[in-house]
């Protein structure tokens, strides 16, 4: 829930007994789409802010954590990837950085509230920056049905850059949805999943996803922690499952020398994700 304090936003977890405030300038937009409330903050120290149905979705400054992390550990694990299909991810920051790597053959993005890429497209232009490349697709629909009908074999990754499970996407935190998911993937796919806080749900959330995965059919899956200073505890996770392969395996020669800039995500980075805290090597037994 969200607190509005002269000069400030606040998102308070009540459940938690915390909370997450950024000083404000102005709010900057405003509107409700056909599913949810979109706001436009302009902070006073990470640029601009999004904030859907009261919680913080992204803001400038940090973004690019979570959107690596969603994506390049992924594709420096499979093998060769070339068909990329996003779930949610309506900011387009996961698109982004998908489309840095040249071998990627087409990327469709499926998120089921176009306003959330407009708004994006105005206020988060540098996010949105590939949304005309030729291998990008955006669709404007359920991302459970069009997961649900894809052709078997016909992608090498699955990367579901959803909200909190709950509302329309607590269907995408579900077995029947990761076994279509397995369905879609060809020998040798990956599925992501963000995972919300290690500190907060290592034996809920997190748990359940690994036991969903498997009850699936995907045969290895590993949770790979990373800083999100405007997210919860400040530390955030995504769940990457593999159908055959190994996910603890990476193209390491691959990500050292990557043709593409990134901000966060280095080899070292990746091979330090993979690391389990002895807590959540105890959540997950």
């Amino acid at each position: 829930m969200a607190e509005h304090m002269p000069g400030w936003f606040t998102e308070i977890f009540q459940d938690q007994g915390t909370g997450f405030s950024l000083a404000i300038d102005a709010k900057v937009h405003e509107e409700k789409s056909q599913y949810q409330h979109i706001e436009i903050y302009q902070t006073k120290t990470f640029g601009k802010l999004m904030v859907l149905d009261g919680c913080v979705m992204l803001t400038d400054r940090d973004n690019f954590l979570y959107h690596e992390m969603m994506t390049h550990p992924a594709l420096f694990t499979h093998k060769a990837p070339r068909d990329v299909a996003i779930i949610g991810g309506g900011d387009c920051g996961t698109l982004k950085e998908v489309l840095k790597h040249p071998d990627i053959r087409k990327v469709t993005q499926v998120e089921l509230d176009e306003r959330v890429t407009r708004v994006a497209e105005e206020h988060f232009p540098d996010l949105c920056s590939s949304n005309d490349d030729p291998r990008a697709e955006l669709l404007f629909e359920d991302g459970i049905k069009w997961i649900n009908d894809a052709s078997p074999n016909s992608l090498d990754l699955i990367i579901v850059d959803s909200t909190d499970p709950v509302g329309p996407a607590e269907g995408l935190f579900a077995v029947d949805f990761y076994r279509n998911c397995h369905l879609a993937l060809r020998e040798g796919g990956l599925l992501v999943q963000q995972t919300e806080s290690p500190l907060l749900h290592a034996d809920t959330i997190i748990k359940k996803v690994h036991a969903d995965m498997r009850k699936a059919g995907f045969k290895t899956s590993r949770t790979l922690p990373f800083p999100q200073p405007v997210y919860p505890t400040g530390w955030w996770s995504c769940t990457m499952a593999g159908k055959q392969d190994n996910v603890t395996f990476f193209r390491e020669a691959d990500a050292a020398e990557r043709s593409f800039r990134t901000r966060y995500y280095n080899e070292d980075i990746h091979k330090a994700a993979l690391a389990v805290p002895e807590f959540m090597k105890a959540a997950l037994k």
